[in-house]
This record gives structure tokens, sequence and C-alpha cells, in this order.
């Protein structure tokens, strides 16, 4: 299983919650490998931007800040029915990249790097294109600090990223989160817990092609679809 995300986007953030959970439930998900992905809804992002979120969208995308803050109060409702915690006001727009590096560097725990770099980009404010700041999440997270400070001084795992984001365009991804079973099924956006429970059964049976709901969330070029 290959799931395409962007620490940047909330329904990635979802849909990692919901994907988990249905795994969890899964009679054999023991079996099941997953790998996580690396995508950059908005790799042109300058690393230090250290605008806030809201600031950064309505600049952006034109988009009235009062539609923006409408769309933030959705994806923060939906994230809190998940569980999850979704703090649009801390939220500081970043570039993404080197934060991915870090989830392959983190290797077979790349969910908690993962996970760790969630939470600090939606509920604690912190700016994770930052290398002090990456390294403080990391270590919070159980990582070494300074093996992480040696890989974000480096260009280590630069290709994997930039190879993740390759394979996308190769495969036609334009939105995330992305969900891909044995290259044969996928699902698109942040689904409901029984399309991805559907996804793993249909995968493990090698039955054929899952489509996604129309309705579920996802992230575009810097937007939400809510």
């Amino acid at each position: 299983m290959e799931v395409w995300s962007d620490i940047a986007c909330p329904w990635c953030h979802i849909g990692k919650r919901r994907f988990e959970t249905a795994l969890e439930q899964f009679p054999h998900r023991d079996r099941v490998e997953v790998v996580w992905r690396s995508y950059q809804l908005s790799p042109d992002t300058p690393a230090g931007l250290r605008k806030p979120e809201l600031e950064a969208l309505v600049e952006m995308k034109g988009m009235p800040a009062d539609q923006v803050r409408q769309m933030f109060a959705h994806v923060a409702a939906t994230g809190a029915a998940d569980g999850l915690t979704l703090d649009f006001d801390t939220v500081i727009a970043a570039n993404t990249f080197d934060a991915h590096r870090l989830v392959h560097f983190a290797g077979d725990r790349g969910p908690e790097m993962l996970a760790a770099l969630f939470r600090a980009h939606f509920e604690q404010g912190r700016v994770i294109d930052d290398h002090a700041e990456l390294v403080e999440i990391a270590a919070s997270a159980g990582f070494d600090a300074d093996d992480v400070a040696a890989v974000l001084a480096s260009d280590a795992h630069a290709d994997q990223v930039r190879e993740d984001l390759s394979q996308a365009r190769a495969l036609g991804v334009t939105g995330v989160p992305f969900f891909v079973a044995n290259r044969a099924i996928a699902v698109s956006g942040a689904q409901p817990v029984e399309v991805f429970t559907q996804l793993l059964e249909k995968a493990w049976e090698d039955s054929g092609a899952v489509a996604g709901s129309d309705d579920a969330g996802s992230c575009e070029g810097d937007a939400c679809s809510v």
C-alpha cells in the first residue's frame, strides 16, 4: 500500500487517521506493507516564509478571507470528529520538502515521524521548514537530535522525495491523500473508514479497482476541497 500525502494537507492528516483505523481492524494487517510517499501541494512556497496559513492562502489563491475561514472551520470540525486537533489560527505556511526528507530518514518509523510533523504543523503552530524546529519535533518523537540535524544539514533522502514526486506525476496524482494498493487499486481523499476497509479487502482479494466517492476531502495545489 502506497500513500501519497503532504504534511501541509489537513485532509492527509485526517486520511491517515482513518486509514490506520481501518488497517488496525483488518484481519490481514500484519501482511500489509504501507509506504508513505511524499507530495508537495505548494513546492514553490519559500522556506522561512513564516506567514499565517490564512494570509498565505488569501494571497496565493485570491480567496476571500471569510471563505478561507469557513473552509478551515469545516475541516477542523471534521478532524475533531476523528479525534484530531486542527488549530488553523496557529498554522504557519511552510515548504514541506525537508520535512518529507525526515519521513524517509525515519524508515520503518516513518508513520511516527509523519504523525509528529502533522501535530507540530496543525496543533502546535510549529514552523516545519525551520531546521531547528524540525530537530526539536523529531527529538520529541524519540529520534536522535544529532542524527536529524546531520540529515537536515545534508541532501540526504532528497532523491527519495523527488522520486516520490516523479512517481505521483507519472500516476496522474493531482490531489492528496492518494492511496494505491499494488499499483492496481486506488482511492483518493480522506475517505470514511468503511471505504478504506473495502480498499484493503479488495486489494487482498485482487478483485479490481475501487473508486472513491466524490465528496471525500482532499487537497490540490494549495487548496482543500470540502
